[in-house]
């Protein structure tokens, strides 16, 4: 049965195929029925279109593939501006790791109804396979304040990741598109702090989905082993963010640093140095780094 209004999940996928064919089965059981599955495929070389052939014959999920992984950021970049093409009423926005519940997307919806349409963004409380509370998706009830209470309903947030994130199709329009330059990081809190400068934005915990990440908790340039330098797109874009918040965002900026430095500093690696001058050139890089915007045309 036709349940109203169009939405479309845009689901950002690279090599992770197993996640994704998850993914869009659990999306296509959902209570809520009137919803389209775009999946954008950062040319995975996994055979991620293969695997997933079966879904593909049903005319509710859209496939893209981008030709060059263009980063998480690049990837909604272009689904979200597919999205707007195909036509909807609501863009859904999640990772391929995003397990949605069944009636995810309905509560979503009803808060749409209560709220009168009069708001930003929706964020869904996301969990990690245990059940705990995913620690990576936690989103900021203001620029530099954790959200703490998980099971209040409708709290105004001003940050969210891009794990189960609600977003009127008007909104996308009127605010632009993540900034695809950021290629990873940081793209989710730009973008969602854009739109809660001007509207207010929520978390409704009654909409539940699963993050099946691999581990409950964010990558560190402290603790990680390998693949140090894409840690520069998370310094150099965090400048792009707190640089907007005016002083008191340099101050944060600067306060933040300090602490991810002393993490390395108290860390049991060898290579410390090198890891502080990552963080050292990428703020250097940051200060010069102006990206643009790009609009819905």
């Amino acid at each position: 049965m036709n349940q109203g209004k169009k939405v479309i999940a845009v689901v950002v996928t690279y090599n992770r195929k197993e996640l994704l064919k998850e993914c869009i089965n659990a999306l296509l059981q959902q209570d809520y029925d009137n919803c389209d599955i775009l999946v954008v495929d950062n040319a995975s070389t996994d055979g991620t279109k293969e695997f997933i052939a079966d879904e593909l014959q049903n005319n509710k999920v859209h496939y893209v593939n981008t030709g060059a992984n263009l980063g998480g950021a690049g990837g909604f970049n272009c689904g979200m501006k597919k999205a707007c093409e195909l036509g909807c009423d609501f863009i859904w926005i999640m990772d391929d790791d995003c397990i949605v519940h069944k009636d995810s997307l309905t509560e979503l919806i009803n808060a749409d109804k209560e709220l009168k349409e009069d708001y930003g963004f929706l964020s869904s409380k996301v969990l990690w396979k245990d059940n705990s509370i995913c620690k990576m998706n936690i989103q900021k009830r203001k620029f530099s304040k954790w959200l703490k209470d998980f099971e209040t309903n409708k709290q105004s947030i001003a940050m969210a990741s891009f794990v189960s994130l609600f977003l009127k199709t008007t909104i996308v329009e009127e605010m632009g598109l993540p900034i695809k330059d950021f290629f990873i990081w940081t793209d989710d809190w730009e973008y969602t702090r854009r739109i809660s400068r001007k509207y207010n934005c929520y978390y409704i915990s009654k909409s539940v989905v699963t993050h099946k990440s691999k581990q409950n908790e964010g990558a560190s340039i402290a603790t990680v082993d390998d693949r140090l330098e894409r840690f520069n797109y998370l310094y150099r874009n965090d400048v792009v963010l707190y640089r907007r918040e005016g002083l008191k965002g340099w101050i944060l900026l600067y306060i933040r640093l300090a602490l991810h430095k002393l993490r390395i500093l108290k860390s049991n690696k060898t290579d410390k140095k090198e890891r502080i001058n990552i963080i050292n050139k990428a703020i250097k890089e940051g200060k010069r780094f102006y990206p643009n915007i790009e609009y819905i045309a």
